[in-house]
């Protein structure tokens, strides 16, 4: 049984590699902070494939190491700071890739590095398929590490696999890990119990670690990521969109408690457990999927807000060809086509309107909090005048020129305009801790929406209780 406090004041370092398994490591996070220690997370570049670094970012309330290659904010090696301070390593799920290499001080990634750099106890949670665990090659890397290096291997179980066998190579359960560690400590003082000495803590940790209700009943509608317009079978029009930001917003949501739907374009970010998935790669597939939420079949509003925070590209070929176009020395010359803007669409149709604005049909009611983002480049000049054009309650505006705030990024500086004219520019933060402040406003503007509702009232455009 677990008893709470007993990591208390320690620096746990949480490995996790890239195994199917490592979804699981959320969990063994959660167990680690709910026994008091304080929690860094290392992550092989193939972990984050499995598993978003937000998610643990988010639980952690500290930046996640995944590239042996990063600096701290102040300079600092952040694998090497890791290693002096943590209490113990715990590295769950270890894969037999990670095994061999450690076993033989290959020091790729961070997890790695962080072990070779590291006086601390380590703790092995590995998990495989069981004829890889199996292996007389695995089998020798577990005896390197426990009998040569002194770690405790925690063994894995037998139970179902992946691979839909049942044997042995299931990652061990959470709380013998956990166990695991606390005896690996045993009665050793803390090492570096001054933050300072420590890796450092996300700012606005709280804000990242959000764990509000307010969207609770609310069904919330997420785009995200680019759309690929096809000139051929192979080949297409994209953007550099990873679909982070709009992941961001989905955990967000779904963390305050809405139901949460993703229209998923071209996304490379990892789509998190919990929301229901479209996949819509192209912008009339977007198109076609927005319509059968929007509205329901009795004429109602289809969901409470959405987040349009998919890059949907502007243009499309004209004459997609439906075989591979050869290779010539003369070059191609294609003819594009506009896409229809598919927000400015949705803002008119919730109202009622044509494209000339003049009232054409009912409205659908309770009317949605529509939210849209504007990729700029040199500065947001025109981000007031699409709020309008677009007909939306609030625009997320950034310069993806900016360090920091481009395409592919952990990190964004926004500015959010709203309906009422309100302007608040936003500091560079990570992206999850945007997407709070985003549904800060989303959870005020339907708050409003619901009081005016039941007063009769005519609710302000764009504004909120904050």
């Amino acid at each position: 049984m677990s008893q709470p406090g007993r990591l208390a004041g320690r620096l746990v370092a949480l490995g996790i590699t890239g195994s199917i398994a490592a979804f699981k490591a959320v969990d063994l996070l959660r167990l680690l902070r709910a026994e008091g220690a304080d929690v860094v997370v290392l992550m092989t570049p193939s972990a984050t494939r499995f598993v978003a670094p937000l998610t643990l970012a988010a639980l952690s309330r500290r930046p996640v190491d995944a590239d042996v290659l990063d600096l701290l904010p102040d300079g600092r090696i952040g694998h090497v700071i890791t290693a002096d301070a943590a209490d113990v390593v715990v590295v769950a799920p270890a894969t037999a890739h990670w095994l061999g290499a450690m076993a033989h001080g290959l020091a790729a990634d961070v997890v790695t590095a962080t072990c070779l750099a590291t006086s601390a106890p380590v703790v092995v949670g590995p998990a495989m398929d069981g004829d890889m665990y199996a292996h007389p090659a695995t089998q020798a890397n577990v005896r390197i590490l426990r009998e040569e290096f002194g770690y405790r291997i925690v063994e894995p179980e037998t139970g179902g696999l992946a691979s839909g066998q049942v044997g042995i190579g299931r990652l061990a359960a959470l709380e013998r890990i956990v166990d695991a560690a606390i005896d690996a400590i045993g009665e050793r003082p803390i090492r570096k119990p001054d933050p300072a000495d420590r890796p450092p803590r996300l700012a606005d940790a709280d804000d990242l670690a959000r764990d509000a209700d307010d969207l609770v009943g609310r069904h919330v509608v997420v785009t995200a990521g680019g759309t690929a317009e096809p000139i051929d079978p192979v080949r297409f029009i994209g953007n550099r969109s990873t679909g982070a930001m709009g992941i961001a917003v989905c955990e967000a949501a779904r963390d305050r408690g809405a139901r949460v739907t993703l229209i998923a374009g071209m996304v490379q970010a990892a789509i998190p457990a919990g929301v229901e998935v479209i996949h819509a790669e192209t912008a009339a597939a977007m198109q076609a999927a927005l319509a059968t939420l929007v509205e329901t079949p009795t004429g109602g509003a289809g969901f409470d807000a959405l987040v349009m925070a998919a890059a949907v590209a502007d243009f499309r070929p004209a004459a997609p060809a439906d075989r591979k176009i050869a290779r010539t020395d003369a070059g191609l010359t294609l003819e594009l086509l506009p896409n229809p803007d598919l927000l400015a669409g949705l803002g008119r149709r919730v109202r009622g309107l044509d494209e000339t604005g003049a009232s054409t049909g009912t409205p659908i009611l309770p009317r949605p909090v529509l939210v849209g983002f504007a990729a700029e480049t040199g500065g947001l000049d025109r981000a007031a005048a699409k709020l309008g054009t677009k007909r939306v309650d609030l625009l997320v505006a950034n310069d993806v020129t900016e360090a920091g705030s481009g395409f592919g990024t952990t990190t964004n500086r926004v500015t959010l305009f709203a309906a009422d004219g309100r302007v608040d520019p936003l500091p560079l933060l990570p992206k999850r801790i945007v997407a709070n402040r985003i549904l800060d406003r989303v959870a005020g503007l339907l708050d409003a929406r619901d009081a005016a509702a039941q007063t009769g009232a005519t609710p302000t455009p764009g504004r909120t209780s904050s």
